[in-house]
């Protein structure tokens, strides 16, 4: 009997968000790899995406949607140092499971890219971005027209107004966006969560409740280079909450 060939383990860096939920998708009709785990990262002591603000128990029912184990990783500090040792247990943990590959949904951001790269490469692990460099109109266009639903969860109040959170990402929504908002928030303009994809085995129910505006206590990097009209105050966020379904 003829052996089945098995594609080799990865795993996949989950924001919970449209690009990642796209970008999964990609990896799956490609058929390069096999997706083991879900990383995602999340703060303490609220247990929230990080800069997402979405609830852990959001992000758990993706996950169980999708049928792929969640791996877990929470920040205290924030800074870059905790980051990376908490990144480097994880990636640790799964070269012992024979995982040397991880997946990520960024578009453009070059310095992004060579940082996750470099901090890869240490461990001996490559990291593979299947979206790079595609026209980001073309991305979120195809995004709504392949059946996938997101809402705005945070934006930043550099490019865009409290009007912009909690809203769904759709034609509307992009015939609405300044035209120095890259289409698919890829400069940090906004972000989002994903509440329906070809491959959720169901749709996620929500409720958008209180809108909360926390101003910016530190300074970012993405800020640097911008126009001072468009510095980063602070960003809006939608406060998502699970309806059971």
């Amino acid at each position: 009997m003829k052996k089945e060939n098995l594609l080799p383990k990865a795993a996949f860096f989950w924001s919970g968000g449209k690009d990642s939920a796209y970008c999964l998708q990609k990896v799956f009709q490609e058929k390069n790899y096999e997706i083991t785990y879900l990383i995602t990262t999340l703060s303490l002591p609220y247990r929230r995406i990080t800069m997402h603000g979405i609830k852990e128990e959001l992000l758990e029912k993706q996950a169980n949607l999708i049928g792929i184990p969640l791996k877990k990783f929470f920040l205290l500090e924030g800074t870059n140092n905790e980051y990376e040792e908490k990144m480097n247990l994880i990636l640790q943990d799964l070269k012992k499971e024979g995982i040397e590959t991880v997946i990520f949904g960024d578009i453009f951001l070059e310095d992004l890219r060579k940082y996750r790269e470099n901090q890869l490469k240490e461990t001996g692990m490559k990291a593979i971005f299947p979206l790079w460099k595609i026209d980001t109109t073309f991305l979120v266009n195809d995004f709504i027209n392949q059946g996938f639903e997101s809402i705005t969860c945070c934006v930043s109040d550099a490019f865009l107004d409290e009007s912009f959170v909690g809203q769904k990402i759709d034609t509307n929504f992009l015939q609405k966006l300044p035209k120095q908002v890259d289409s698919c928030g890829e400069n940090g303009e906004f972000h989002s969560f994903c509440t329906a994809a070809p491959y959720f085995s169901k749709k996620i129910e929500i409720k958008i409740g209180e809108k909360l505006y926390k101003p910016l206590s530190i300074k970012t990097d993405s800020e640097c280079d911008l126009p001072s009209e468009n510095k980063v105050k602070g960003f809006w966020f939608a406060e998502l909450e699970l309806l059971q379904n």
